[in-house]
């Protein structure tokens, strides 16, 4: 059975997924809600680095990079 939703830092390059769920906690659950990244928002996985760590995605209008252990801690809808 296909899981619903995936990590981001799972989310193909080019590829496309709504936030789901934040598995955070305190100062690192506060950074990402700073940055918009509720539920619901759109995120697109843009680049990687050539060592594969970060990734930048867009979101709401503005490009961050987030290292894996970061976005490991946002579940995405793909779609």
């Amino acid at each position: 059975m296909q899981e619903k939703y995936i990590p981001l830092h799972r989310l193909p390059i080019g590829c496309t997924g709504r936030v789901k769920e934040l598995r955070a906690k305190d100062n690192a659950r506060r950074r990402m809600l700073d940055l918009g990244l509720i539920s619901d928002t759109v995120v697109e996985a843009l680049f990687q680095s050539p060592s594969g760590d970060p990734i930048a995605y867009q979101f709401r209008g503005a490009v961050i990079a987030l290292r894996s252990e970061e976005a490991a801690n946002i579940m995405v809808e793909m779609f």
